[in-house]
């Protein structure tokens, strides 16, 4: 991957030599120029597109955004009504990501967000207790963890 990115930039700095013209918009261009060629040659080398992990990132990133807005509104909803009605519990996520860092950067993501915060792992490390200020169905709380912020992990890593 760190190849594609050198090679990108050489592209858009020869792109830039040839124009004769040194401004961003045209380092710009030739990122997309090179960009475009490394999207063609990938079906004649065998490395795989970098920039498809560049945007599962960035899918990543807008992904916890959302649920930061929609996790801050449902706490201010909480905090704000008369009546305290909520169901704290904690639940016990189980993971299919590989790596410690997987499972760490799943477990910041989760502790990042309001009123959810990881407790603890597993002796395996596996698996991420985490409390949450109101959870009205655990199954349905674990189906959300793993397909938002597990599924975007694994699409930037694999």
């Amino acid at each position: 991957m760190a190849f594609q990115i050198l090679l990108n930039i050489v592209v858009a700095l020869i792109w830039m030599l040839l124009q004769n013209s040194f401004t961003g918009v045209d380092f710009a261009i030739g990122y997309i120029v090179g960009l475009l060629l490394l999207y063609v040659l990938r079906r004649f080398l065998s490395f795989d597109f970098y920039f498809r992990r560049v945007l599962a990132f960035i899918k990543l990133f807008l992904l916890f955004i959302y649920k930061l807005i929609l996790s801050n509104i449902e706490v201010i909803k909480i905090v704000l009504s008369p009546k305290l009605n909520i169901k704290p519990g904690i639940i016990a996520v189980p993971t299919k990501l590989k790596t410690d860092w997987e499972v760490t950067l799943l477990s910041c993501l989760i502790s990042l967000t309001p009123g959810t915060l990881s407790m603890n792992f597993s002796e395996d490390g596996r698996t991420i207790f985490v409390h949450s200020i109101h959870v009205p169905n655990k199954h349905e709380a674990i189906k959300e963890i793993h397909n938002s912020f597990e599924k975007a992990i694994m699409e930037v890593t694999k």
